[in-house]
């Protein structure tokens, strides 16, 4: 009966152990909006943001809109064909977030102008472009990383 009853206890916690995480809060910068991983979709491709390593988010304007991205190229992209219909997202004030590529539990985020972007890398819509903290060899500028998005075009 000892034996049993040890049994029990232990298997009841091994089916508890996976449920820990789920009221696990990460936490978010000031002002950015919670991204729910595999529910939340691109504003602009639709598809749903699943890999934490190059999720991106800009946030402002009137009513402090989010906007969720699965991939930096998206949010490029957004930025050029959304300017005339959102003038805010010119502002100084309005906020973009970028992951940081090498926290892939999507705990680490970056102002998205203040980073560094690496070429090469993997990414959900293909653009390919993981954004880090530092600079690293060959690591491009907000801008230098916008201008090879919007050349190579989708």
């Amino acid at each position: 009966m000892k034996g049993r009853r040890g049994f029990l206890l232990l298997s009841g916690g091994l089916l508890l152990a996976p449920l820990a995480g789920c009221g696990e809060q990460r936490r978010w910068p000031e002002g950015m909006a919670e991204i729910k991983w595999d529910r939340d979709t691109c504003a602009r491709c639709n598809m749903v943001i699943s890999d934490p390593r190059f999720a991106a988010q800009l946030r402002g304007g009137e009513k402090n809109t989010a906007f969720k991205f699965d991939d930096i190229g998206c949010l490029v992209f957004w930025l050029r064909d959304k300017a005339a219909q959102f003038p805010w997202m010119a502002q100084e004030a309005t906020r973009f977030w970028v992951a940081d590529s090498t926290d892939p539990s999507g705990g680490s985020w970056l102002d998205a102008r203040q980073a560094h972007y690496l070429a090469g890398r993997l990414s959900p819509m293909g653009y390919n472009f993981a954004a880090v903290r530092d600079a690293a060899s060959g690591a491009l500028t907000f801008e230098a990383m916008r201008e090879a998005v919007l050349a190579k075009g989708k």
